[in-house]
C-alpha cells in the first residue's frame, strides 16, 4: 500500500463503439469541447492488467498542479494495488452494492481523502471542493494515459478508514478505480446494460444562467450541429 499526500443510420452514430479493449462513448456535446473531456467517462469493466509505475505517479502529478484556496492542497490520496494483499481485500470489502460485482478486477483503488484546513483547524467546504478538483484533473490525465477512472460513493466510510490505517483528522471521500478497459462480457447482465446505456446531460440552459438566477444566458454562438465520437 502506498500514501501520496500529494456511413451508418443517424442513430448508429449515437451507440458506444467497441475496439479490441477500448470503449468510446459518444458525447453528444452542444459546443466545442477538448478531445480529452469528450474521451472521458467512467466505466465498470475493467481489466486486471497492471498500470505502469510511472502512469500512476503522473495521475498524481496532475491532482498535485490542481488549484486550492491559498494553495493548501487540503487533499491525499491511498493506493490499494493486488501487491498489497490484506489492506487491498480490506478495501474491496469496504465497497457496497453493485461496486462489490465490478470494482475488484480495477488494478487500482484509490481512497481519496479530505485534509483539514491547516491553519484553521477542521474540514472545510473548500477542503471538499479542492479535493474535487484534484480529483477533476486527475481523471483528465488518466484519459490522456488510455486509461479510465470511475469514482464510488458507494462505500463504508469506516471499513475505507480501517483498510488505509486513517487518522481522525482525515475523512475518506471516494474510492475510485483506475485501469484499462476490459471486457464487458464479466459484468453482470443489468450493469452490462448500463455500460451499453447512451450518455446524456442536462442542456446548459438548465444550469447556467447570466445576471440572475434564473435569467437565461444572452450570448450568440453558434452551437454544435452533430454528436461528436471523437477518440482521444
Amino acid at each position: 500500500m502506498i500514501v501520496l499526500l500529494i456511413g451508418f443510420s443517424a442513430f448508429a452514430n449515437l451507440l458506444p463503439l467497441q475496439s479490441g479493449l477500448e470503449m468510446q462513448k459518444p458525447t453528444h456535446n452542444e459546443y466545442p469541447l477538448h478531445p480529452l473531456l469528450k474521451a472521458r467517462w467512467s466505466p465498470r469493466a475493467f481489466d486486471s492488467r497492471p498500470i505502469d509505475s510511472d502512469q500512476i505517479l503522473s495521475l498524481f502529478e496532475a491532482a498535485r498542479w490542481s488549484p486550492s484556496g491559498g494553495n493548501n492542497q487540503p487533499w491525499g490520496f491511498v493506493l490499494f494495488t493486488a501487491e498489497d494483499g490484506d489492506a487491498r481485500r480490506q478495501i474491496e470489502d469496504a465497497l457496497t452494492g453493485n461496486n462489490r460485482e465490478w470494482a475488484p478486477r480495477a488494478p487500482l483503488l484509490v481512497l481519496a481523502v479530505a485534509l483539514p484546513h491547516p491553519s484553521k483547524g477542521g474540514i472545510g467546504p473548500y477542503s471538499y471542493y479542492d479535493l474535487g478538483q484534484a480529483v477533476a484533473h486527475l481523471t483528465v490525465q488518466a484519459t490522456s494515459l488510455g486509461l479510465f477512472v470511475h469514482q464510488m460513493a458507494g462505500f463504508e466510510a469506516s471499513k475505507a478508514r480501517q483498510a488505509a490505517g486513517l487518522p481522525d483528522h482525515v475523512e475518506p471521500m471516494v474510492v475510485m478505480a483506475i485501469g484499462h478497459y476490459g471486457d464487458i462480457a464479466n459484468l453482470p447482465e443489468a450493469l452490462r446494460a448500463r455500460e451499453l446505456a447512451l450518455r446524456v446531460r442536462k442542456p446548459i440552459a438548465e444550469f447556467v444562467f447570466q445576471a440572475r438566477w434564473g435569467q437565461p444566458i444572452n450570448l450568440v454562438t453558434a452551437p454544435v450541429s452533430s454528436p461528436s465520437q471523437i477518440p482521444s
